[in-house]
């Protein structure tokens, strides 16, 4: 049986965004828009090229980063330090 989300377009790209990104949790996203890890599985299964869903699968699976219980206590951030903020699309500069 295929689910249905009722998401807008600007809620799927943050949400697809969120999934690939390495130290954003599943945990965030269930927090943020309310759908658990397998339904982010599944979510992106339907988003994404197959060839590209095959490759975050294998990228995420297993990653620490992507499960608050497996996270050291270290990381408590949803992005890394080295990244850049965006503001009025253009990259600031450090």
């Amino acid at each position: 049986m295929k689910k249905e989300y009722n998401f807008n377009e600007r809620e799927l790209d943050r949400i697809i965004e969120m999934a690939w990104e390495d130290r954003t949790p599943f945990d965030a996203i269930k927090d943020q828009f309310g759908i658990k890890e397998q339904e982010v599985i599944t979510l992106m299964r339907l988003e994404m090229k197959p060839t590209s869903f095959r490759l975050w699968r294998a990228r995420v699976q297993g990653r620490k980063t992507k499960h608050r219980k497996s996270r050291g206590m270290e990381v408590d951030r949803f992005r890394c330090s080295r990244q850049r903020n965006i503001s009025n699309n253009k990259v600031s500069k450090r």
